[in-house]
């Protein structure tokens, strides 16, 4: 293994910025899109179940299939790819972003606009930020999953650990095997530390110290 690394170093490097940047494109769109949607649809509750529920069998579909499904629209390469991975992101995010806003005490709401908020100002000021740690909650959660499902970003030539893990199951080579996974393994507990820093930095004082109560 260590001869391996040694004379790979550079490619594995080059591979994990690629599998870096499938995920992170991919999660940045699911939260842009996701998180929107979700406070858009807890105006709405009676057409949000609904909603929600047809994103989640969306879910279902078999990663490769859906990849497969991107390549005559987008061709080969990072962009189906981080199309798909955007798809399988939005199910967590979006679910937890109509919750947490749901669970907003409505006396607060009530107290926002009686103060003279209106109802964007009430989104910015109130909901968001008390409904931030479920939020951020279903963004730790998909970016995980992105990490892991992003090895199979390579067989539509979308690069990426995954060359090395499908190159050694090709070859019966385990050194190409863990080379691959050791790696999205590690992004993955970075990337989840990370966020989780992002949230302590976001949350307000008030809610971190109800959380730490529970």
């Amino acid at each position: 293994m260590l001869e391996f690394l040694s004379a790979n170093w550079n490619d594995l490097l080059v591979k994990t910025w690629e599998h870096f940047y499938i995920s992170l494109a991919a999660i940045i769109l699911g939260v842009i899109v996701a998180v929107p949607l979700g406070i858009l649809l807890s105006r709405v509750p009676k057409f949000a179940g609904r909603f929600i529920s047809f994103i989640g069998i969306l879910q279902t579909i078999p990663s490769l299939a859906i990849l497969a499904f991107f390549i005559p629209i987008l061709g080969v390469g990072k962009l189906p790819a981080i199309v798909a991975l955007f798809f399988y992101s939005l199910l967590p995010i979006l679910r937890n972003t109509y919750i947490g806003v749901q669970g907003v005490n409505d006396s607060v709401i009530e107290a926002g606009k009686g103060m003279g908020m209106n109802d964007w100002q009430s989104i910015i000021k109130m909901e968001l930020p008390l409904s931030l740690p479920v939020i951020m909650a279903g963004i730790r959660l998909s970016t995980v999953y992105l990490i892991g499902w992003a090895t199979l970003a390579s067989f539509i030539g979308g690069g990426g650990l995954g060359d090395f893990i499908f190159d050694g199951l090709n070859l019966y080579q385990p050194a190409l095997i863990v080379a691959g996974t050791v790696p999205a393994t590690i992004l993955a507990v970075i990337a989840d530390r990370s966020l989780a820093v992002v949230e302590n930095k976001l949350t307000p004082e008030g809610l971190k110290d109800s959380y730490n109560a529970v």
